[in-house]
């Protein structure tokens, strides 16, 4: 499995967290500071909820997924669509809160948001027993915006995006190459594939992003299958 770069990004004077970069990485863990985890949720500080599996991943560092909630929603409504799946492959999950019923971007631009995933992070991965490897951005509706905005600014993080029916994307400055998986329902009322999905997805492509883009039979929802397709394509992808 691939491992992202241990060392922190050097941002120029035009980078930072209102334009949406992160600058939480994953830190080595030798064993004798490792100090196991309960497997369950864990509330982290910066209102997020961290997720420990009951059996991580065999063969080194465990992949994790920061998760986000939908317009109104909830950071443990966030888990409940992602946890089956990922909890048999032994992913950790964050799922941050928002400071407001959506996130930054969306209602004024990158700032508070930002910093509170990145504070999540900081401490997600200082408490990662066993240390982290492979580190994914998913989200629903609102969430899958703000994943595919927070993704590709964030590619030298992120190895890979999941987007579940999102509406659009803003990233204000791009690095790395995210593998990008995107979802979305023929029959959304709330953001219409034609306008969404099928327009966001020939952009990517275009920008030269690896995108695997499925659609399925539904609205404006998370089905069950398509969350179970997007974390195996993301595990099975994260050692090439």
């Amino acid at each position: 499995m691939a491992t992202p770069e241990r060392s922190r990004p050097h941002p120029g004077p035009e980078e930072g967290v209102r334009h949406g970069r992160l600058s939480a990485r994953p830190v080595d863990v030798t064993p004798q500071h490792a100090v196991p985890l309960e497997p369950g949720l864990h509330r982290l500080g910066g209102r997020a909820l961290f997720h420990v599996p009951a059996a991580p991943a065999a063969g080194g560092p465990c992949p994790l997924a920061v998760v986000l909630h939908g317009a109104g929603g909830t950071a443990e409504q966030a888990l409940e669509w992602l946890l089956p799946q990922a909890g048999d492959l032994g992913v950790l999950l964050l799922a941050p809160q928002a400071v407001s019923t959506t996130w930054d971007v969306i209602v004024g631009g990158y700032g508070a948001d930002v910093s509170r995933i990145d504070a999540a992070l900081e401490e997600a991965f200082s408490m990662a027993a066993g240390g982290v490897g492979a580190v994914a951005v998913a989200g629903f509706s609102d969430g899958a915006s703000y994943a595919l905005s927070l993704g590709l600014a964030n590619g030298d993080l992120f190895q890979a995006v999941l987007a579940f029916s999102p509406g659009f994307m803003a990233p204000m400055i791009r690095h790395g190459r995210p593998r990008i998986f995107v979802s979305h329902g023929v029959s959304d009322r709330v953001l219409p594939v034609d306008r969404c999905g099928r327009r966001l997805v020939p952009e990517l492509r275009e920008s030269g992003y690896e995108v695997t883009y499925e659609e399925f039979r539904g609205g404006h929802q998370v089905p069950p299958q398509t969350v179970a397709a997007a974390v195996r394509w993301w595990i099975g992808g994260s050692s090439h």
